[in-house]
């Protein structure tokens, strides 16, 4: 009995460009290579970016945080901007703050202006932290993403994918 699957049993593999009754405009070849590739590079460059990080006891989340919270004025955000910042759930982003305050990463402050809201501030540790880490995740990304490309393809790569970027930016109602 074979188990092979024919081609007609997967809809989604299409001849280029072609429309199904239900307006579906499947990926042609060269469509599908650049979108799988996409996707290949983002999961493989975050998997060994969060690998480079656990020596420092971090993950991906933790260090983004860091960031947001390094490049603002007093080292502190809204907790409700720093889960749009870092496309969390303002639950998700509670659980991972909790994470990194037993860790003293980062505490909470009550709003003087809003009773209701919280911000997430970086303390010493936390900060001493970004500055220890920083240089370790920057040689990261650059040997795993930005010396693999010859300048003028980071610039063509930033030009491509600017626009999808604000795009989705706006889908998603912030800038």
């Amino acid at each position: 009995m074979s188990t092979s699957v024919r081609s007609s049993d997967k809809p989604w593999v299409k001849s280029p460009g072609m429309d199904t009754d239900n307006g579906t405009r499947w990926l042609t070849g060269d469509e599908q290579r650049a979108w799988r590739i996409h996707l290949d590079v983002s999961r493989l460059l975050m998997y060994q970016l969060e690998r480079d990080l656990q020596p420092f006891g971090l993950t991906m989340n933790d260090y983004e945080i860091l960031v947001n919270l390094s490049e603002s004025d007093e080292h502190r955000m809204r907790m409700s901007d720093l889960a749009a910042a870092t496309l969390q759930s303002k639950s998700r982003l509670s659980h991972q703050i909790t994470r990194m305050e037993k860790a003293n990463l980062v505490r909470r402050e009550s709003c003087e202006s809003d009773k209701r809201g919280l911000f997430a501030v970086l303390t010493e540790e936390g900060w001493e932290t970004m500055r220890g880490v920083a240089p370790h995740h920057v040689a990261s990304v650059r040997r795993h993403f930005i010396d693999q490309m010859a300048p003028a393809d980071l610039e063509h790569l930033y030009e491509t994918l600017r626009p999808v970027a604000e795009k989705l930016r706006n889908e998603r109602g912030r800038p």
